[in-house]
């Protein structure tokens, strides 16, 4: 079984199944069966059978079958924790910030705005 890279140029499709794969690597590298698994992680073994054949799961069915097989630290490094940056800190008073905003663009020069109306 040969593993392919997973990056942004794989279909959402073909990122699945690598994963899918994985996980079935993992699993047999430990010498546990897909019902014990499914047991242990506390889905049906249906699930798990989809899940490693590249369909789609629930998150939450993840990352119990990760639990099971000793993979769920390397969540960590998927989405790294990050912190604020210090001149938002500076920014907004110490504060961190609640939300995002999407970036601004500036009207151009001499156009006025108004409410809808067809130009």
């Amino acid at each position: 079984m040969a593993t392919m890279q997973i990056s942004s140029s794989l279909t959402d499709d073909a990122a699945l199944h690598e994963i899918g794969e994985r996980i079935a690597a993992r699993r047999i590298d430990l010498q546990l069966t897909q019902a014990a698994v499914a047991e242990q992680a506390g889905i049906a073994k249906r699930t798990l059978e989809r899940m490693e054949a590249g369909y789609s799961s629930q998150l939450s069915s993840l990352v119990r079958v990760l639990r099971v097989l000793d993979a769920l630290p390397g969540l960590d490094s998927l989405i790294p924790e990050t912190g604020p940056r210090p001149m938002d800190l500076l920014k907004h008073k110490g504060k961190p910030r609640q939300r995002a905003s999407g970036r601004r663009t500036a009207r151009p020069a001499g156009k006025a705005w108004s409410w809808d109306k067809d130009e």
